[in-house]
This record gives C-alpha cells, sequence and structure tokens, in this order.
C-alpha cells in the first residue's frame, strides 16, 4: 500500500532474498492447441527451473462466449480451492494522473539505483525481488533492441507503466507468490508493443499468459511476436465477451478473498436472544468494563498522562501477538505482528500483512498453545488495517485519543515480531509527519524489520499511537505508521 519499500512480511526462506540456484522460465516446452489445454497445464518446477506458457490465441472459435465463461468458472473454482491464481484482462488501465506518472518514474529512479523495487500494492523482496529485477532487465533489453535513438526517458515512461501495471492490475494475482505459484492470466486484443512486452514480464514471474488476439494479432517485430507460441482458433472477428466476475464459491461470499470475512453482532442489533439473554450479556459487559476500568486498560484516556518507564512499556509487549500466515498446503508464508485491541479476540494488523492467507496462526507471550483462524473481520486497503479475531479473551492495549497533538522529538516506544524474534522492544521518537496517498502517516524512528508490520507505536503513557505499516529499507530508521485516528475510524466498534 505504501510509497516505500514494506518491512511487513518475512518470506518462508527468511527473507533473506538469496538462492542455491537463481530460478530461470523456460517457455513454451509443449505445443497449446486450445484454450482448455491452456487452462489445464500447469508448468512444472525443479532443480531452479520453471515451465511457462505465452500463447496468442488467434481468431474467434465457434461458442467463443461459452468458452470463454466456462474457461472463467473452471478458473475460478480452482482459484478458490487454492489451487491457482487467475486473472482476465479487458484493458490495461492508463496512468491516472500526474502524482502516479512521477510515483512509479520515481520507483524506476530507485531500482536503476539500487535493484530495489518500491511499489504501493506489492510487496517486492527476497526471492520475488530477485526475480521481478531480473525480469525487468530482460525487457528493458528487448524493448530497446533495434531501436535507433532510444533515450532513457523513453525507457523510464515504459518502466513506470510496467511497474503501474503490476502494481494496480496484478497485485491480488501475485499476493501470495512462490516460485512454484501457478498463476494464469488471459487478456483480450493485445496490439501495443509496450503492453505485449508487459504481458511477457509476467511470464518472467512464473504467470502463464493467454493473449486473446480474436479483432486483429500484434503488429511488432519477429524477435517479439516469437516470443509466444501462435494457436490458430479461427478467423478475426469482433466479439463482445463476458465481463469477466471473479468466482464466487456458493456458500462463502468472502468477495474473491480466501479467508472468511465474518461480520460480527454489533450493539444494538437485533438478535434471536430472548431478554434473559440479552439482559445477562449486558451484565457481563459490565463486569468487564468495571475490570478493565480497575486494571486502567480501557480504550479511554489515562486518567494521569504520566510516562512510564522503558521496563513497564516493556511489559505491554504480552498484548502484542506474532501472526504466521499460511497458505492452502498449511505451509508459512509470511510472518507479521498485531495488537490485541478487543477482550472478545479482536487483533488490529496491516492489510499486507493478512492478505493472500487461507488461514492464520497467532502466538501470545507467555502463552504456550498458538491460536489458528482464518476469520478476517474487516480489512480496508488504502489504509492498509485489518482485523482478525482468535477464540481468546484478550487483553487490549488502549488507543491514544488525541489529548494533545503528536510532535515531532516525542519519545516511542515500537513493539513487534521482526524477523520472527518474537516481541522485540525498540524506542526512538517521531521524527516526522508524511501523507502517502492522502493517508496521513507517522514517521518514526524505533527500529522495525520485516516481521515487525501490525506492531504497535506506543507513547510514553503506554497507548497506541500508530501502527507499524512500512519503512524504507535503504534509509536510517525511516519508517512509518498509520496514526490513531485512522485506527479509532477503522476498528470503532472492535474496543473493549
Amino acid at each position: 500500500m505504501i510509497g516505500y519499500q514494506e518491512k511487513g512480511k518475512e518470506n518462508r526462506n527468511g527473507d533473506k532474498g538469496k538462492m542455491g540456484n537463481e530460478i530461470t522460465y523456460r517457455h513454451n516446452i509443449m505445443e497449446i492447441q486450445s484454450i482448455e489445454a491452456f487452462m489445464s497445464i500447469k508448468g512444472g518446477f525443479s532443480h531452479s527451473m520453471r515451465d511457462v506458457y505465452f500463447v496468442r490465441a488467434i481468431g474467434v472459435p465457434l461458442h467463443f462466449t461459452d468458452v470463454i465463461r466456462d474457461m472463467d468458472q473452471k478458473m475460478g473454482k480452482e482459484m478458490s480451492s487454492g489451487h491457482i491464481a487467475y486473472m482476465r484482462v479487458r484493458a490495461l488501465p492508463n496512468l491516472s494522473g500526474v502524482q502516479d506518472s512521477s510515483f512509479y518514474a520515481g520507483a524506476y529512479d530507485v531500482w536503476r539505483a539500487d535493484g530495489t523495487a518500491v511499489l504501493r500494492n506489492v510487496t517486492v523482496h527476497g526471492i520475488f525481488g530477485e526475480v521481478f529485477s531480473r525480469a525487468i532487465q530482460q525487457v528493458v533489453e528487448l524493448f530497446s533492441k533495434n531501436k535507433n535513438n532510444i533515450s532513457d526517458s523513453i525507457v523510464r515512461n515504459f518502466v513506470s507503466k510496467v511497474m503501474y501495471w503490476l502494481d494496480v492490475q496484478m497485485a491480488d494475482l501475485v499476493s501470495g507468490w512462490t516460485e512454484r505459484s501457478v498463476m494464469k492470466v488471459v487478456a483480450e486484443n493485445v496490439l501495443k508493443e509496450q503492453e505485449y512486452l508487459f504481458y511477457y514480464f509476467l511470464t518472467l514471474l512464473g504467470c502463464d499468459v493467454l493473449l486473446l488476439e480474436y479483432e486483429k494479432d500484434l503488429d511488432a517485430p519477429e524477435a517479439l511476436t516469437s516470443l509466444s507460441s501462435k494457436l490458430v482458433l479461427g478467423t478475426f472477428d469482433t466479439c463482445a465477451l463476458p465481463e469477466y466476475v471473479p468466482y464466487v464459491h456458493e456458500e462463502k461470499v468472502v468477495e474473491s478473498r480466501p479467508v472468511r470475512v465474518v461480520i460480527p453482532e454489533r450493539p444494538g442489533r437485533r438478535s434471536g436472544r430472548t431478554a434473559e439473554q440479552r439482559a445477562d450479556a449486558g451484565k457481563a459487559v459490565e463486569s468487564t468494563k468495571k475490570a478493565a476500568a480497575k486494571a486502567n486498560r480501557l480504550v479511554s484516556a489515562p486518567a494521569a498522562d504520566v510516562e512510564k518507564g522503558f521496563e513497564e512499556l516493556a511489559q505491554l509487549a504480552s498484548s502484542i501477538v506474532m501472526i504466521s500466515v499460511h497458505d492452502h498446503r498449511g505451509e508459512i508464508t509470511s510472518t507479521g505482528s498485531g495488537i490485541m485491541i478487543g477482550r472478545d479476540g479482536y487483533i488490529l494488523t496491516n492489510n499486507h500483512v493478512a492478505s493472500g492467507g487461507r488461514f492464520y496462526t497467532v502466538s501470545i507471550e507467555d502463552d504456550d498453545e498458538t491460536y489458528q483462524t482464518d476469520e478476517v473481520i474487516k480489512y480496508n486497503n488504502a489504509l492498509d488495517l485489518a482485523v482478525i479475531r482468535i477464540q481468546r479473551r484478550l487483553d487490549p492495549l488502549p488507543v491514544y485519543r488525541g489529548r494533545k497533538k503528536l510532535v515531532r522529538g516525542q519519545k516511542v516506544v515500537a513493539i513487534g515480531s521482526p524477523l520472527g524474534l518474537f516481541n522485540s522492544v525498540s524506542d526512538g521518537i517521531i521524527s516526522g509527519f508524511r501523507k502517502i496517498r492522502d493517508i496521513d502517516m507517522i514517521q518514526f524512528t524505533a527500529p522495525i524489520s520485516p516481521g515487525s508490520s501490525g506492531g504497535a507505536v506506543l507513547n510514553m503513557q503506554g497507548e497506541i499511537i500508530g501502527i507499524s505499516t512500512a519503512g524504507l529499507d535503504n534509509g536510517q530508521n525511516i519508517n512509518l505508521a498509520v496514526g490513531y485516528e485512522n485506527i479509532l475510524m477503522f476498528a470503532n466498534g472492535f474496543f473493549s
């Protein structure tokens, strides 16, 4: 989400970014003779070699719309079971304005300077970062080949588009990327050379790509058209293909997310409970509130604005959790942190930590049990916030309510699980306030690392003033947090 190198996800290889053998991609080792065959084939991966398919399907076959509708349905079912990632694209979007053009041009400059990619929605680091960087280099070489007087500004504009298309159009597709991921992309009428090279770029990330060239074929040098195999389906014709509608399992309406989105009962909502049950529930709530007030751990501000010592603040780590994200095979693909915000099992984390998982396991300090859940109660991609729930009573941290304005130089403490080091505590100061994509962010110096995302940034009274979200890997303690105002707005109703 944020335009800095994210520090939230550690891949299953420890985010070292190194491999014993570099992944290479071998194209079209088998001849594809139908759309159905393209959908069915899954490229193998062995000895760091991955087979991928890049196919141009020419013309319109019989019953074309039925074939495409069946394809969407079949691929959607496979995607809902976690076997593949699939997307059909009618057209790639244009860069939406000066702000986006400037951001992705800047991302190109960073990549050219040190080989790192800093995108808003796609986390590019570790093994995926290496694959991404090599893929960019290859398509730049192809783009530049046989062109006269090509300037750096032309290359810059091209790579900016490639990064933008990946970040905006394909973020969900690559969100759970591994070197063995099965990803399939189908695109309609790709006639521009730069768009064609973008789809070839996707194959260098491990995607199988099918181009439906039913109105006209790509007009490009043979050096480019030879990158894809040609499948003739019929003659060229105009055609109105059905809109791509992501498959939704009949028993789970989850907006194409692989985890459950659960809407909890809110206070005041009518339910099937009896008057006696509601009265008992009310008494339980009152009892909980009184106990929380006695412990001085309510969400509201402390009675006295008294600073705690670092040792006292470190003890609050018991209310910060480590979240392990699992894929459909049950393997851990990444780790992050989370903050207890509600006694009834509610945990606040970053959306980029929660996204892409089939389920999560939550570890709590001084608790030998781990808690498995697939419940995402609420999420917001723009704010990069999510709430998950586990079946356990929790001891939540209070959220700051803005008694005084936060200021630069103010002392803070960050608690999270960087690199899987459970509940590490670090201190620093607020070094600035930034607006990233219209979201107010706190810049702070307390050190964080991959795995810290979703952890708490506390003031010296032990209140949450922000949630660690991102940082700049090649900067010096340049870290960002979503501020308490957005946390209060997003998670209102979960605090207890």
